[in-house]
């Protein structure tokens, strides 16, 4: 048995891209490689190529879902709305070698990170939720040498109400015993409080602003660290709290 089998937090969860591994610092210099090459066709200013990517990357979501896959088409669809269809067809060569690139790029955990699944992983169960392309998410596990932490490894379309209470479903577990850590408001956080988890918001420097599109405040089911050193204290204490609400509720 575990450390913390006796724990009130049986179960933690840890979220992937930008929580224990690099990821969005390589799309957005894939973005500001994309603006450099529709830059020759538009004033970028007047186009705001941020602005309409990002657009055609939401309405995007439901048919080619996240990753770089689904990054890589929306940008060649957004260079072609934005030039006016005038985009010469080495440069949509360009924006698939941008993709290319993305799905290669190496995998560099954050400072602290291994130390701190291992801390974790001694007391209580823990698996890795993520999202995005299949084999893209699979090779980067394999290449983050965390796999063996992990009881289980999650790789889903969606990270939502519906996805969580899936898995819960699937672990046995109520979602009061679970305990979500990852960068995302809107993906990691939100949806585990929202079905009545514990989260963990370790925020990374830069954020896709689609995740970010979260309105999360509760002092009592979450905590927000700094860094990876900081997530085993965070852990216990969310654990003692949710041992103490689960004595008043009996």
């Amino acid at each position: 048995m575990r450390n913390g089998d006796d724990n009130a937090i049986r179960l933690v969860g840890f979220d992937g891209d930008d929580t224990l591994w690099r990821s969005q610092d390589y799309f957005d210099a894939a973005q500001a490689e994309f603006e450099s090459i529709v830059g020759a066709y538009a004033d970028l200013a007047d186009v705001r190529v941020h602005e309409h990517l990002y657009q055609v990357e939401k309405r995007n979501l439901a048919l080619f879902g996240y990753g770089v896959k689904g990054m890589a088409l929306s940008m060649i669809e957004a260079a072609l709305e934005i030039t006016g269809q005038r985009i010469a067809g080495h440069d949509v060569r360009r924006i698939v070698e941008l993709a290319k690139s993305l799905l290669q790029h190496p995998v560099e955990l954050l400072p602290g990170v291994r130390d701190a699944v291992e801390a974790i992983a001694a007391e209580r169960e823990v698996v890795l939720i993520t999202k995005g392309d299949l084999f893209h998410q699979e090779a980067k596990v394999r290449q983050s040498g965390l796999a063996d932490a992990f009881r289980r490894i999650e790789i889903v379309s969606e990270k939502d109400d519906a996805t969580y209470a899936r898995l819960f479903a699937e672990f046995g577990l109520e979602p009061a015993r679970f305990l979500m850590i990852g960068n995302s408001l809107r993906s990691d956080i939100a949806p585990v409080l929202r079905l009545g988890g514990w989260g963990v918001h370790m925020p990374y420097r830069t954020t896709w602003a689609h995740e970010n599109e979260a309105d999360v405040a509760d002092p009592f089911r979450l905590r927000t660290v700094e860094g990876a050193a900081a997530l085993p204290q965070a852990v216990r204490e969310l654990s003692a709290s949710a041992d103490a609400q689960i004595r008043v509720s009996r």
